[in-house]
């Protein structure tokens, strides 16, 4: 797969700052596109992946908060920036705990945004298939607050659509899946994202121990067991993608 030019949401109610942002990403390389609510920028989420988006706090109707849980819930793996011109203790903890990774007063320090959307760019990207929605969320936050970005998907089909999108550094696939088994997802990693690593997750230890070894057999680079042993997992990862 080529490597894809990174790809920017802009939502602002101003145009002109919009437009402004737009020029000066799309100058450093980026696919920007825009939206001045949050109804159009869920539709815009809707058909393309995001690496980055930059949400303006305080919009009439939905505000930039409500707009990245439902961007949280749509494309898990998109690094949230919130821009307003009302920063507080509260406003920027509310942020925080919906997920979003940054918050930034208005007016924006460009240098500074500009060095966030390219740390933000850089952090290592992984898709975890797994159909339990409670794993996948402490999953999401536990490799959130050590800087990975982390996409989502919950049964085969949306796994292989998920690996067509976006070039990952390291796939976690759950053994056990609603339409299937993680060798499905597995079989198409050289085809859809040649470079990227893989683990296997299963709480079944004895019962896909066969399907495991096989899967090791065929290139797979590493197994974790549930309940997990949360550093040997963390360290599997980090090895994985500094290889």
């Amino acid at each position: 797969m080529l490597k894809q030019a990174a790809r920017m949401l802009i939502v602002d109610d101003d145009q002109d700052t919009c437009a402004n942002l737009s020029d000066i990403f799309s100058d450093r390389g980026f696919q920007a596109d825009v939206a001045y609510n949050g109804r159009a920028a869920l539709l815009l989420v809707e058909r393309h992946s995001y690496d980055v988006a930059l949400l303006d706090l305080k919009m009439p109707g939905m505000d930039g908060l409500e707009l990245y849980r439902h961007i949280h819930r749509i494309s898990a793996g998109t690094v949230a920036i919130l821009v307003t011109a009302y920063v507080n203790s509260d406003t920027a903890a509310s942020v925080m705990d919906a997920g979003a990774w940054q918050i930034l007063p208005k007016p924006v320090d460009l240098p500074k945004l500009l060095q966030l959307v390219d740390e933000a760019i850089k952090q290592p990207l992984m898709l975890l298939v797994d159909d339990d929605d409670d794993l996948c969320e402490s999953l999401w936050e536990l490799f959130r607050d050590r800087s990975y970005r982390v996409c989502l998907a919950h049964d085969v089909p949306e796994a292989v659509e998920r690996l067509h999108e976006r070039n990952y550094q390291v796939v976690i696939v759950d053994m056990k899946l609603p339409t299937g088994d993680g060798t499905q997802v597995l079989a198409c990693l050289p085809e859809a994202n040649p470079q990227a690593r893989s683990v296997m997750i299963t709480g079944y230890r004895d019962e896909m121990e066969q399907l495991v070894q096989q899967a090791l057999a065929g290139g797979t680079n590493a197994v974790c067991y549930k309940p997990f042993d949360v550093e040997l997992l963390l360290g599997t990862v980090s090895r994985l993608c500094s290889e």
